[in-house]
């Protein structure tokens, strides 16, 4: 901003040398990039993710399948799982032997989690399961995909503001580098008598 704010202040002025003009008009296109390019990248990024999020959630939806599972028998905690001193309301799960019956019309058992605080032989929970049976995740939801496209377009616009901002701090960099190599050209032609009585008569 500073370099922006240069571009008035250096308009006329007798001591404004060419690269800080040409650093003020590098931070005014940067700024501009940021306000235009940003948000149409971000935008762009988060449509795409948004259009393969959906379509995955819609996959997910034909291909997974909620089932009724009957718990055979409680099985002992398992040493990886939460201490049950310290594990909250929320996590009511149990390890059991259950079976069910795949959308497919086939029998399945297996060890599985089961939202049951205390599992008994014959009970009933709900189970998620590919078409075949085999046990899978929860289905994506439309709300969480929406949120993860809008979490990537927002990253895609940082990533981009970034880009800019480390181009334009390369440009200036380059500009000092520049400057600082005519500084010394300059102080070599003064010679070593620079400053002495007489000097250049």
């Amino acid at each position: 901003m500073r370099a922006i704010s240069g571009l008035w202040r250096w308009r006329r002025n007798p001591l404004r040398r060419g690269t800080d003009l040409a650093e003020a008009w590098v931070g005014l296109a940067a700024l501009l990039l940021i306000l235009v390019v940003g948000p149409v990248v971000g935008a762009v990024i988060g449509g795409v993710a948004q259009d393969a999020l959906q379509r995955s959630v819609q996959e997910q939806r034909e291909s997974r399948q909620l089932v009724t599972a009957t718990v055979i028998r409680k099985l002992d905690r398992s040493p990886l799982d939460a201490d049950p001193e310290t594990s909250t309301g929320r996590e009511l799960r149990s390890r059991v032997l259950a079976d069910w019956t795949a959308p497919d019309g086939t029998t399945h058992e297996g060890k599985v989690m089961a939202e049951l605080q205390t599992p008994h032989r014959g009970d009933h929970f709900s189970l998620w399961t590919d078409l075949h049976g085999r046990i899978v995740a929860r289905p994506l939801d439309s709300a969480t995909a929406t949120t993860h496209a809008v979490l990537a377009g927002i990253g895609a616009a940082l990533l981009t503001t970034g880009l800019i901002e480390g181009g334009r701090r390369l440009a200036v960099w380059r500009m000092v580098r520049h400057r600082y190599a005519r500084w010394d050209q300059a102080w070599e032609r003064a010679g070593p008598d620079w400053g002495r009585t007489g000097t250049g008569s």
